[in-house]
């Protein structure tokens, strides 16, 4: 009982720090040690082969031991000959600057916000600043020039410019000294993204695909699996509460520079933070954070999640790895990371063959706990929705008819009043009809009897003046 209560992948707060244990965060890719630690020991080993060198028991030198020797001088000539010309070696007298104006450019530096870049590129530009603006230049130029150098050395050189660089705000307070470098590495990086990122002298490309693969192998696994805290039952969701976190992780990828790549993994986080507040009415913890960050990488696939997770590494300042929200955060995406890669059976709380059987395809994760309990009210919600819709239907459909019948009947009642007025204006017209005829026959008989008078007449004139004739002839 007590395992099913259990929330969240376990992971304690002293795995997540250095082995040394000096206090700040270790990492995966550096064996668990902090940044600053593991590149000591790096240091120190590659110091102790060069002290033992490459030489037999008898004395005489090994031909491709020295040809080896040989080429690690010549990088090594390559590697000194860069930092001479940024930090320190037999170079020109350094022009030296005023106290004054010393003073005025840190005033102005002071008087940068956090986070406006544009202000500290418009101070770079001026002529207070033109000796670190010659550094950074100088040493942008010879990293590109020597950027067929392997990743390892050139993130030796960038992680000693910011060392050297640090130096030129040593007067400034610790936070506006890391707003600096900040603005700074931003300012080298993005120049840089192109020739260092997933660079040929290592296999991030290949690793990148492998991780993509093995993601896209696990898109069965549940949040059910990981023990991940979902919404409850009664709340309302429309959305997955963990997508504003997978577009944060997603767009990790098309930043250049390393802080703003660590700025999308401290929105993921916090939108985790956020996801899993809304989803229960307990609060977050750490195990239910990583359970969570766990689920949106996989649902995430982000590209190109090795050779980014590197970049970070490589070349970001140590103080954002090493401590800090940013450090905790980029902490335990490292950790998911290599939780999914090591991922089997028990981890999930399956059995090997029910893992087996997942990873196949012939087994599918079926729905368990407030999931079902959330599908069958959805269902449910939806036929009392379909129900009322179909009342409202029905009455619309009675309320119809009745519009219809009053309709027939009022066409009816039409087509009833105008046949009566057609059959009156047809008798009407009959009559008219009649009489005008009546009328025409009565015109022409009176017609006739003028016409039978007017001959009468005639007659008569016509005797009376045949008779006067008659009685002149006499």
């Amino acid at each position: 009982m007590a395992a099913e209560q259990q929330r969240g992948i376990r992971v304690t707060q002293a795995e997540l720090l250095c082995k040394d244990v000096c206090g700040y965060y270790g990492n995966p890719a550096w064996q668990g040690f902090c940044s600053k630690c593991w590149r000591e020991r790096t240091r120190k080993a590659e110091a102790d082969r060069q002290e033992t060198g490459p030489h037999n028991d008898a004395g005489s030198p090994l031909t491709f031991s020295k040809f080896e020797e040989k080429k690690n001088m010549e990088k090594g000539r390559k590697v000194n000959t860069m930092r001479r010309l940024f930090w320190g070696g037999p170079s020109p007298p350094k022009r030296t600057e005023s106290s004054e104006g010393q003073a005025a450019t840190l005033k102005a530096y002071q008087s940068i916000e956090p986070g406006d870049f544009t202000s500290f590129l418009k101070l770079l530009r001026n002529p207070s600043s033109q000796r670190l603006q010659s550094r950074c230049t100088a040493f942008l130029n010879t990293m590109e020039a020597y950027h067929g150098l392997p990743v390892q050395k050139q993130s030796d050189l960038v992680q000693d410019f910011y060392q050297n660089i640090a130096v030129h705000f040593s007067s400034l307070s610790e936070v506006q000294v890391s707003q600096m470098m900040e603005h700074m590495e931003k300012l080298i990086m993005t120049r840089l993204h192109k020739w260092v990122f997933c660079h040929d002298s290592c296999d991030d490309e290949v690793k990148d695909l492998a991780l993509q693969r093995r993601i896209r192998s696990l898109n069965w696994v549940t949040p059910h699996m990981l023990r991940v805290p979902f919404p409850d039952e009664r709340a309302e969701v429309v959305s997955d509460p963990f997508l504003p976190a997978i577009t944060a992780i997603i767009e990790m990828d098309a930043k250049r520079a390393p802080q703003d790549k660590l700025t999308c993994v401290c929105k993921c986080s916090q939108n985790v933070f956020q996801a899993l507040s809304t989803s229960n009415s307990e609060p977050a913890n750490a195990d239910d954070y990583l359970s969570g960050l766990i689920y949106v990488v996989l649902k995430a696939n982000p590209p190109r999640l090795h050779s980014n997770m590197q970049y970070v590494i490589r070349f970001g300042l140590p103080h954002s790895l090493m401590a800090g929200e940013s450090g905790y955060y980029f902490t335990n995406l490292c950790c998911a990371v290599a939780f999914i890669e090591k991922l089997d059976g028990p981890a999930l709380n399956l059995s090997p063959e029910e893992f087996e059987g997942y990873m196949q395809g012939r087994r599918a994760p079926s729905k368990r706990g407030s999931e079902r309990q959330k599908m069958t009210r959805e269902t449910q919600d939806q036929l009392e929705d379909l129900k009322g819709r179909q009342e409202k239907v029905d009455q619309g459909i009675n309320a119809l008819k009745e519009q219809l019948q009053h309709w027939v009947q009022s066409v009816k009642a039409q087509i009833d009043e105008v046949k009566s007025q057609s059959a009156l204006a047809q008798e009407e017209i009959k009559a008219q009809s009649e009489f005008l005829q009546s009328q025409s026959v009565s015109t022409l008989t009176q017609a006739d009897d003028v016409k039978d008078q007017s001959v009468l007449l005639l007659d008569g004139q016509e005797s009376n003046n045949n008779t006067c004739l008659t009685e002149a002839e006499c």
